[in-house]
């Protein structure tokens, strides 16, 4: 069976607040999601509900994995069942090393640093950085090519990355969006990318590209969208939301 994330008439509230007003999407295999949209759009609710943040309260709709409810599923159960969230600003862990971390969720211990420092060559990370504690002492840079390794390591069904673009030089995201687009190819990832800025899709080719208003799809489209949004703005698409 191809995998399927499925989300339908997701509405999540934040601090007793509403963001996410019924929001819609459903990807495959090896598909490549692209949510853009304006600041408090809903963009990163949407990431961390998927997660089971607990600080976001679903209050309607459902989300299925190959047809599993993941809502009713623990965060480290979604992650089991093939979820990856990437941060926009990945946490520091004291005390908990990067290998401690991909043994925790579950992956074969069998030569699992022999491939963690594969994945750490392919994004142009030094391989020694893995032996400290989980992105102390990192750079922003660092931190991402870090998750790539982990990426690159587990091996999700679906990845979510909010804004992990944020704050990467050009060698740094090039590195990353080079990391992502494999994925697609070599098992299958699903890609669902939340970013600001086009750049990412130099080198990671969008399936489609989704504009989110008001807490909700308002627009879907190909990779010409990302050119209509730099050309036009997100002010066009703020009247569909309120229509």
């Amino acid at each position: 069976m191809t995998a399927e994330l499925k989300i339908e008439g997701l509405r999540v509230s934040v601090a007793g607040k509403e963001v996410l007003k019924g929001f819609d999407l459903t990807m495959g295999a090896g598909e490549v999601h692209v949510i853009m949209g304006p600041n408090g759009s809903g963009k990163s609710t949407l990431a961390h509900a998927l997660a089971g943040h607990p600080g976001y309260q679903v209050l309607d709709g459902s989300v299925t994995l190959n047809g599993v409810d993941l809502l009713s599923l623990s965060p480290s159960d979604r992650a089991r069942h093939g979820l990856l969230l990437a941060l926009q600003q990945p946490l520091e862990v004291p005390g908990v090393r990067p290998y401690d971390v991909m043994a925790a969720a579950g992956a074969p211990l069998d030569g699992l640093r022999e491939r963690m420092i594969d994945e750490a060559e392919r994004v142009v990370l030094r391989p020694e950085l893995l032996e400290r504690f989980l992105n102390v002492d990192l750079s922003g840079g660092e931190r991402k090519r870090a998750e790539m390794v982990q990426l690159g390591t587990l091996r999700p069904q679906f990845a979510m990355l909010d804004e992990i673009d944020s704050g990467l030089d050009v060698d740094a995201l090039s590195a990353v969006a080079r990391r992502l687009q494999a994925a697609t190819t070599e098992w299958g990832c699903g890609v669902l990318a939340i970013t600001h800025f086009s750049r990412l899709l130099q080198e990671l080719t969008p399936t489609v590209i989704h504009v989110v208003s008001a807490g909700r799809v308002v627009a879907t489209g190909g990779p010409e969208m990302a050119d209509i949004l730099e050309r036009d703005g997100y002010e066009p698409f703020r009247d569909l939301a309120r229509a």
